[in-house]
């Protein structure tokens, strides 16, 4: 047994007896290395260990503690058809973005951060600056991979990853979504197979869709991420050419898969000699410190391409991601630049520099608090006011969470009603290739005050008391069920 595992098993023990309780502060890195004569790095890798079991957090520049909320009552491990089909919901996601009731209501069915934050200001100051004195920099074209110095930037953030890149490793797209289908195309063929984690983002869906692929949707559960096993078991019956996944605060459950699984993962795609596909965009806005590492950071062969953009951090309207694609990088540049050429220059340059002066990492860190605690009190809300049967997940960062409610309630039929009484949220069978999940839906905690976000979750609780008799026993019924008056 080596000296961090010795020394993680004794600080479970202490856990597990009650000598630590949920909440209480635990020993200073420094402190246990001095107590036990071991080096720092031992003492951060058993507290790693330990994080990655969920039995204690860190909190930036106050330390670790012990994890001070149980998970329970999460959603169930999804079970999704074993074949490959084509993606649809296409009207059914159209419909929703195009849903913007402005100030109207409470709106948390989109998964937008807060752009209010004031840690954002100097970020503004250096566009209007930019606009103002190089007004010409916006107008010309510029290189197809990106800004360099956006690009030197997005390396120094990947070291937090476990990544050591160089800026000619990276090409800049317009959002994780230009990401997303560039990296799709350059890695398949039109009929191809595409594992994904099931429920999956609906952008992802579609984005398969687009590229005429078939999604492969595998068995996820809500704490770890997608099952291995039932991957492998699909990986030898059917011809899948890669692997998309969100390992880290995925979309739309939350959950970030531990560090060892997605070494896993990586692994398994090695055996297969499959691409990874790793879409990161909440990685910065994990509530774990350190940053979860990317799958990304086990590659030996460049078959992770990595995806991310500022949309999730900053704001979707600068329209900045980009990807380290690895050994297709050449395929995907070349697919950028035939799909929209460069980016525009202005919000590149804004976000180097705001990177490079500290104000990034000043705003994330912000962020991450202001999110968790937000996170903290929609749970209490739904566990207040919706039915004790409801089951939701315990998001480990960004900023929305996954819902799960009785089998004979269909969200499809419920948004429509809750839009009515100006409540918003994204219904669960946008998140599938076939319309599954029609009893979950997905909420956004970002952007709405604490009592409006409340004020929602009552208004929810209210128009399913009056429209849907709960029977204890009820048989499940198909997925086509809809929501009932009371007669």
């Amino acid at each position: 047994m080596t000296l961090y595992q010795n020394l993680a098993n004794r600080l479970r023990e202490h856990i597990q007896h009650g000598f630590y309780k949920p909440g209480d502060k635990l020993p200073s890195v420094r402190q246990l290395a001095q107590e036990h004569g071991v080096s720092i790095s031992t003492v951060q890798e058993a507290y790693r260990q330990l994080e990655q079991e969920q039995l204690v957090e860190a909190k930036p520049k106050s330390g670790y503690f012990v994890c001070s909320r149980k998970k329970d009552n999460l959603p169930s491990i999804s079970r999704p058809p074993q074949r490959p089909l084509e993606v649809s919901q296409w009207e059914d996601v159209f419909n929703m973005l195009m849903n913007r009731s402005g100030d109207k209501g409470v709106q948390l069915q989109h998964a937008m951060p807060d752009m209010k934050a004031p840690t954002l200001k100097p970020l503004l100051k250096t566009l209007a600056d930019l606009s103002k004195q190089k007004p010409e920099l916006g107008l010309g074209y510029a290189d197809i991979r990106g800004m360099e110095e956006l690009r030197t930037q997005l390396c120094r953030l990947t070291v937090a990853s476990g990544c050591q890149l160089h800026p000619d490793d990276l090409v800049v797209t317009s959002g994780c979504q230009e990401a997303i289908s560039v990296c799709l195309r350059a890695v398949t063929e039109p009929g191809d197979i595409i594992a994904i984690e099931s429920p999956s983002f609906y952008g992802s869906m579609q984005a398969i869709k687009a590229a005429n692929l078939k999604a492969m949707e595998i068995p996820t559960h809500p704490e770890t991420g997608i099952s291995l096993e039932a991957l492998e078991l699909a990986l030898d019956q059917w011809p899948i050419k890669a692997i998309f996944v969100t390992p880290t605060c995925s979309n739309p459950m939350g959950y970030t898969m531990p560090e060892a699984k997605k070494e896993q993962l990586y692994r398994l795609a090695q055996s297969y000699d499959i691409a990874i596909i790793e879409d990161d965009i909440y990685g910065d806005i994990s509530y774990q410190f350190p940053r979860p590492k990317t799958i990304k950071s086990f590659d030996t062969d460049g078959r992770v391409l990595l995806c991310s953009s500022f949309s999730k951090t900053i704001a979707p309207g600068m329209r900045v991601g980009w990807i380290a694609p690895g050994r297709y990088r050449d395929k995907v540049t070349h697919i950028k630049y035939v799909s929209s050429s460069m980016c525009p220059v202005m919000p590149q340059l804004a976000i180097a520099k705001f990177i490079r002066l500290g104000g990034y990492a000043k705003h994330v860190r912000q962020m991450r608090q202001n999110y968790e605690q937000q996170r903290d009190h929609l749970l209490n809300a739904i566990k207040t006011y919706l039915p004790s049967d409801t089951k939701v997940s315990f998001p480990d960062g960004s900023f929305i969470l996954w819902v799960e409610l009785n089998p004979n309630i269909d969200t499809m039929e419920l948004v429509e009603r809750c839009r009515t009484e100006g409540v918003g949220f994204a219904p669960g069978p946008l998140f599938s290739a076939t319309g599954k999940y029609r009893n979950c839906f997905r909420l956004n905690f970002s952007e709405q005050s604490s009592e409006k976000r409340e004020w929602a979750v009552k208004t929810l609780a209210a128009i399913l008391q009056r429209a849907v008799p709960l029977k204890a026993n009820t048989v499940t019924p198909p997925n086509n069920a809809v929501l009932s008056h009371n007669s």
